[in-house]
């Protein structure tokens, strides 16, 4: 069970960064076959992703939907997020080369991506009576006292 912190939180991450949306759409649910593949390609890469500091990955988290899977991921920058999508050495390559020798165009599984470059202040969060959660996760997690009470002065840059 995750830490509760009581009170009011917000958070700050120095620089710029990147939100990244991934996910994918069941659109034939009996088509297991093809879907459960695309399902399991995720967790190995953010694996690694966690594993490797350094390729810029900052965190996130998933989320069920109906139906499908999202991924919110936050990057330190758009490099490293293209960097890590082209790399020869990541599992991202053979997971996309997978989908598409699997999937290709014949419209049983749909896959989509978003991505958000965020400049430093320009961005506010709170969270009250809740774990870590969203972009706490990839910064830092601080009291909403003082110049952080309100969501006008958390925006300012």
């Amino acid at each position: 069970m995750p830490t509760i912190h009581a009170g009011r939180f917000t958070t700050r991450i120095e620089g710029s960064f990147v939100v990244f949306l991934i996910g994918f759409r069941i659109n034939r649910l009996f088509a297991i076959h093809k879907w459960l593949p695309t399902a399991a390609a995720m967790p190995p890469m953010l694996k690694e992703l966690y594993a490797n500091p350094a390729l810029g990955f900052l965190g996130g988290f998933s989320s069920l939907y109906w139906p499908g899977i999202m991924v919110t991921q936050y990057w330190r920058s758009f490099d490293h997020l293209i960097a890590y999508a082209q790399s020869k050495d990541a599992a991202h390559l053979p997971a996309w080369k997978a989908f598409n020798q699997r999937i290709g165009t014949d419209g049983t599984v749909g896959i989509w991506h978003e991505t958000y470059q965020v400049a430093e202040g320009r961005y506010e969060s709170i969270y009250a009576n809740m774990p870590r959660f969203g972009l706490a996760q990839a910064g830092t997690h601080e009291p909403a006292t003082g110049h952080l009470r309100d969501a006008q002065a958390r925006m300012k840059p």
